[in-house]
């Protein structure tokens, strides 16, 4: 991986947690339970320490990138995502949330997975993991609204 493909993909990363922090903002407007609107704005506020994180790292890169060479990353692999209607459901938002989490989580292991600086790798997998604690809380709500008789 050479210098321009590393800014690109934390570049893409960046846009792509903006991108997230636009869509829970949007969907916690449409939330009309106070509880759900809440876990929306804190998922803003995640995303928002995740861009933060992620501007650092490209800010400091080194010359010499520490990755594998021959390690395959599908950073580029994405999902066609709907846009967020005023008529969305709830489970419907908590679908869409899931899968973008979802993503987040696989480019952060696949950054992790081919990153050989200690201190780097274990950033990549911090993040992943707070992305894939956001899966699990969507997942959660979606089978708790997707699922009624569940509660």
């Amino acid at each position: 991986m050479d210098h321009a493909q590393y800014e690109k993909i934390l570049s893409n990363a960046i846009d792509k947690e903006i991108e997230s922090q636009k869509f829970y903002q949007d969907v916690a407007t449409h939330m009309e339970t106070r509880l759900l609107k809440e876990m929306f704005l804190g998922f803003v506020r995640e995303e928002k320490r995740h861009e933060n994180i992620l501007r650092k790292i490209l800010s400091a890169a080194p010359e010499r990138l520490p990755f594998r060479e021959t390690h395959d990353y599908k950073v580029a692999e994405t999902q066609a995502v709907p846009e967020v209607s005023p008529n969305m459901k709830p489970a419907d938002a908590f679908a869409l949330a899931m899968k973008k989490e979802e993503e987040a989580m696989n480019t952060y292991m696949a950054l992790a997975n081919g990153c050989t600086d200690t201190e780097q790798k274990n950033i990549f997998l911090e993040l992943a993991a707070m992305e894939r604690e956001h899966k699990f809380q969507l997942e959660k709500a979606f089978v708790e609204t997707g699922y009624p008789e569940a509660w």
